[in-house]
């Protein structure tokens, strides 16, 4: 991913965060009553809002010295969803079982970490491309590996079985982890409030994801 900064928007502010993911679907009405729909997008992107977390002159400067560094909207960086952060459940601990990301064929070693989002009528894939570096788990047919067997890349989310622990063909590949969004301003201009000497406000943080 080019323009991207390996760091991460300051967690503290993020517990304030406001959003979630954004669809775009053309909906149709025709002359019948009836309507017709199509996504516009693959997959839905996150859009959030950090303002509200923003409160003392040293979380302003943070942001601000954020925002500088990172030159407005020129460059991507991490950011933790405190809503969905891991492959399991809130309240749920991350195991090596929580998502399948493949299934082997005996020959195949590189292994891409997904999400998945279903209930029983449909479904959705989501890629995951910036996991939390220590975090991540894997197991074949069910068997957890060693951290010796394999390795992931914790800037694109590529899992890679090390020689001799290839999975075999129709062992499922499964992954556990924690994972940022990949992300970047979604505006030019930080507007800052000072309320009193020792405390203010940025009433909008604009961010929005970046696919992979």
């Amino acid at each position: 991913m080019s323009g991207f900064h390996e760091v991460r928007f300051p967690l503290r502010l993020a517990l304030g965060v406001t959003g979630g993911p954004v669809r775009r679907t053309d909906i149709v009405n025709l002359s019948n009553g009836r309507e017709q729909r199509n996504a516009r997008w693959r997959s839905s992107r996150r859009a959030y809002d950090a303002g509200s977390g923003v409160k003392s002159l040293g979380d302003l400067y943070e942001v601000l010295a954020f925002f500088e560094a990172r030159a407005g909207e020129l460059y991507g960086f991490r950011f933790r969803d405190p809503l969905d952060w891991k492959s399991s459940a809130p309240g749920a601990a991350i195991t090596s079982a929580d998502q399948v990301i493949g299934t082997g064929d005996g020959v195949r070693a590189a292994f891409s970490l997904t999400k998945n989002y279903a209930d029983a009528a449909a479904g959705s894939v989501r890629a995951i491309a910036k996991p939390v570096a220590g975090t991540v788990t894997v197991s074949v047919g069910g068997v957890p590996k060693a951290l010796s067997a394999f390795s992931c890349d914790v800037t694109t989310g590529i899992v890679t079985f090390a020689a001799g622990h290839v999975p075999a063909a129709g062992a499922v590949v499964r992954a556990g982890y924690e994972f940022d969004v990949p992300v970047r301003f979604a505006t030019d201009r930080i507007e800052v409030n000072l309320s009193n000497f020792n405390a203010g406000s940025i009433p909008a943080i604009p961010i929005t994801e970046i696919l992979p």
